[in-house]
């Protein structure tokens, strides 16, 4: 197998193991949230009670939304082909330049892998939109200058 899809199936996979942590965390906050929906307890003032219940509901339904969320961004992420070789920047290629290097998948953000920093960006962005229209040798802002040094 060629050493660039290897690598671009291992930088998958690591995005899939981090949206897959951030929707434990997220469940775990929701249970959380219920558990002190569940524990508060009445007191002789009705209003805290409804208040302190109420905020506890708003958080869980935060928490159901940010879930959602995680969840379509690992669908979506899961659904990227990295088993071939793209030679224009599209989802599921990696860009490296001089300074930095992104892998259009899903919004992760600078992330580190293997002691490299990679930008992890969703094809929806707009870095990842303007990307689509260069090929390998174009410049492009980011932090500065940057020019594709390496596509796939």
């Amino acid at each position: 197998m060629d050493e660039r899809i290897a690598y671009k199936q291992q930088l998958k996979q690591f995005g899939e193991q981090v949206i897959t942590q951030r929707i434990a965390i997220t469940i775990q906050a929701m249970n959380e949230a219920q558990a002190a929906a569940n524990q508060e307890e009445k007191s002789s003032a009705g209003d805290k009670y409804e208040t302190s219940r109420a905020m506890s509901h708003l958080e869980k339904d935060m928490h159901a939304r940010q879930l959602l969320a995680h969840q379509q961004d690992l669908n979506a992420l899961r659904a990227i082909n990295v088993s071939i070789i793209l030679d224009s920047p599209l989802p599921g290629a990696f860009i490296r330049t001089a300074t930095i290097s992104f892998f259009i998948a899903a919004g992760l953000g600078q992330q580190s892998v293997n002691g490299e920093t990679i930008v992890f960006l969703s094809p929806i962005s707009p870095l990842a939109k303007s990307l689509m229209q260069k090929k390998s040798g174009d410049e492009f802002e980011f932090k500065g200058k940057n020019r594709i040094m390496e596509l796939y």
